[in-house]
């Protein structure tokens, strides 16, 4: 198994992509540590992965809060011993913030998706390092979406906030490569099987004018498989990017466009 005798903290564990991340983690024998803000959402994935002879533990968590980030971790590391695998997969609402043309955009709606999404993975992100530094080992993945790298409309402050995290994930890289603990971001296109993918459809969709179904298809049609990824393509890929197989990356953006962005 890939992640045998593997520790792995999840943030949005609760989230579709956090939620199927966590299945394929158990599936190769890691040891959860989930976390999210709803309750509810993180223990029925957790009842999942023992129901398959997985570990997982929970925690009500907002990976905005510094002090509860830093916390849960040293109580994981205190009972667990290490940690192996730290996966930001949390998320914000979409509605207010893309399927509005920039120049109607308020500036408030501009700057939300940027402030949340570069400081929780700096959060999250920088109280792995710490504990990973002491046994210099470890791997951080966070998420990104491709409008952080290819021109789109309506996507409001995204793209912007996206791009922040990819630097970030570049930055942290070069820092930490040489004490042992690797840092990859993961990239895939909209997932339509999400309720978010749902939703920003949606509001792409009515921003340009067309049907939800014509807006998916063409998404679809913009990449070389002409489909879009799974939520089961992007886990398996987290799953291998944070074994040891996957050792000689860092520093790097996994595509998983399904050909929409071609590096």
């Amino acid at each position: 198994m890939l992640l045998e005798n593997k520790n792995a903290v999840i943030y949005g564990a609760g989230g579709a992509i956090g939620g199927a991340t966590a299945r394929a983690f158990a599936r190769e024998g890691a040891r959860l540590f989930l976390a999210g803000r709803r309750r509810s959402t993180i223990d029925a994935v957790a009842d999942e992965v023992r129901a398959d002879g997985g570990v997982a533990e929970v925690a009500e968590l907002d990976a905005l809060d510094e002090r509860a980030i830093e916390e849960h971790l040293g109580s994981v590391v205190e009972r667990a011993g290490r940690v192996d695998v730290s996966f930001n997969a949390t998320g914000i609402p979409q509605e207010g913030i893309q399927g509005t043309p920039l120049v109607e955009l308020a500036a408030e709606s501009f700057a939300l998706p940027i402030r949340a999404y570069s400081t929780s993975h700096f959060l999250t992100a920088r109280a792995a390092a710490r504990h990973m530094l002491r046994q210099r080992s470890g791997v951080i993945l966070t998420l990104t979406a491709t409008p952080a790298r290819f021109a789109a409309p309506l996507v409001g402050g995204m793209g912007p906030a996206w791009g922040a995290v990819e630097a970030l994930t570049r930055g942290l890289a070069a820092e930490l490569g040489p004490h042992g603990i690797r840092v990859i971001c993961l990239r895939p296109d909209g997932i339509p099987e999400t309720d978010t993918i749902g939703v920003v459809y949606g509001l792409h969709a009515r921003g340009s004018g067309m049907t939800r179904e014509t807006f998916q298809a063409l998404m679809e049609g913009q990449t070389l498989r002409r489909k879009l990824p799974t939520l089961a393509e992007v886990a398996d890929a987290a799953a291998f990017v944070a074994s040891d197989q996957a050792s000689a990356m860092t520093g790097a953006v996994a595509n998983l466009s399904g050909g929409s962005i071609v590096d």
